[in-house]
């Protein structure tokens, strides 16, 4: 520093003699004011005051450092975090197309056990029917033989009452009553 400030006062009493006065003289401002600023110099460097600055450059850049370091850890780590969310969110999306694939399969597979179940259930409603047509049917019948002999039972009794005595009507009666029974039998 001694040195500097040296050259720089050599360098300088050139400039400054080119005004007229002698520059080694306490009336001249510039040797005043370089004399003070040389004193003030001295003052600083004689109280480590580059050291201290330095000192605290020195530290401030480690506070930096420790912070950039800091923060790159920081951004590491959120990289991780943000990689994990990412495979995560990759994985819930494969169970979600498996389980919406597996929800079509089970909705097919209930339609078509639910079209098997109504065809099942429309051939028994259709045999059911046709079980009961087929019933009412041999029941009308009956009931028209039924009505039939009645009517034919009811006309030859009156005819028969007005043309034959009380023994033929007797075994008239019988032989029709004998024909009845084999005939419903």
């Amino acid at each position: 520093m001694k040195r500097l400030s040296y050259l720089a006062l050599f360098a300088a009493t050139p400039a400054l003699a080119a005004e007229g006065e002698p520059f080694f003289s306490l009336r001249s401002t510039e040797f005043v004011v370089t004399v003070a600023f040389l004193v003030f110099i001295g003052v600083l460097v004689y109280l480590k005051v580059p050291a201290m600055l330095g000192g605290m450059l020195d530290k401030r850049a480690a506070g930096i450092k420790a912070d950039l370091d800091a923060a790159k850890a920081l951004h590491d780590e959120a990289k991780a975090v943000l990689a994990s969310y990412e495979a995560k969110k990759r994985e819930m999306q494969e169970q979600a197309a498996k389980i919406v694939d597996q929800a079509k399969r089970e909705a097919q597979a209930a339609a078509e056990q639910a079209k098997a179940d109504l065809k099942t259930a429309m051939a028994r409603r259709l045999a059911s029917a046709e079980e009961q047509i087929a019933s009412a049917e041999k029941a009308a019948v009956k009931e028209v033989r039924d009505r039939a002999v009645a009517v034919a039972v009811a006309a030859a009794g009156d005819v028969v009452a007005a043309r034959m005595g009380a023994a033929d009507k007797n075994r008239l009666i019988d032989e029709a009553i004998g024909t009845v029974a084999a005939r419903l039998n």
